[in-house]
């Protein structure tokens, strides 16, 4: 089976060696890595190329204009020939077993379809800060589902002719098109926790969702939850009713709110255990 590395690069290539490097000390050894820049500079542009130029498993691609995360990752699936996709960004960084480990997973079961693992934030000189500590095991098949708080999270891969049975990546969103990716996926079979550090998130200045972009990203990810319930057929949240349309952020995360309390945390452990026990 092939995996296909997808790379959304768009003014990043002061830190893209680090994420070259760490997809050439793969264990897993048949990928492709897939670039589609989004508009940089031509500069920019030409040191991703000429880092890339002596390795033909890696293929370039450009956009005509910017046009954004959502387009550029929903074309970057297109583009892919592996039976498997995991997106990379190009200031981050994967461990040498990532690919490996996730690739076990999908060859022996066949009703997984997405599988997620632990990132570490590091500095903006990819030194570990700290483990992202929420990642762990989610239940299956539960229309209330809604990855908030956030628990699936990198390093995320999926089976591409299962994500071609959706809706697909909503090219409209220009931040949360990846919780958009994730429930999606998620209503179309099991998805699967690797309990190791597969990713290195890189924190810096320049990045997207690290800056000036809190309330944007709240606004964006509340949206991705509210098409879910609708897509989904929902219309009540423990006991609340859930409005006919979107019209306030907040409105939609105070229906999701009894999922941080105690009980609720309790009942999920109760099934995420008997889902381990009786698969």
């Amino acid at each position: 089976m092939k995996f296909s590395i997808l790379i959304a690069h768009y003014n990043n290539a002061l830190f893209f060696k680090d994420c070259f490097e760490s997809i050439l000390k793969q264990t897993y050894t048949d990928w492709e890595a897939i670039i589609l820049d989004d508009a940089s500079s031509a500069d920019e542009k030409k040191i991703i190329q000429e880092i890339i130029s002596n390795d033909t498993r890696f293929k370039f691609f450009e956009n005509e204009k910017n046009s954004g995360v959502g387009v550029t990752k929903s074309k970057l699936i297109e583009l892919a020939t592996g039976e498997i996709c995991g997106f990379l960004d190009p200031d981050d960084a994967i461990t040498p077993t990532a690919i490996q480990k996730c690739m076990d997973i999908f060859q022996s079961k066949s009703k997984v379809v997405l599988t997620y693992s632990r990132f570490m934030t590091c500095d903006q000189h990819l030194k570990p800060i700290s483990p992202f500590a929420s990642a762990r095991q989610v239940p299956n098949n539960d229309p209330y589902f809604f990855n908030y708080p956030i628990q699936i999270a990198h390093f995320v891969t999926f089976r591409k002719n299962i994500y071609e049975q959706t809706e697909k990546m909503n090219s409209n969103l220009r931040i949360g098109e990846d919780q958009d990716l994730y429930l999606k996926m998620y209503e179309k079979g099991k998805v699967q926790f690797i309990n190791e550090t597969n990713y290195l998130y890189r924190t810096h200045q320049g990045g997207i969702s690290q800056n000036e972009n809190k309330k944007r990203s709240h606004e964006y990810f509340a949206q991705v939850i509210f098409n879910t319930m609708k897509r989904r057929g929902l219309k009540m949240i423990n006991g609340k009713k859930i409005p006919g349309s979107y019209t306030d952020y907040q409105e939609i995360f105070n229906l999701l709110n009894y999922q941080n309390e105690l009980p609720f945390r309790i009942k999920k452990k109760i099934k995420i255990t008997l889902q381990s026990i009786f698969g």
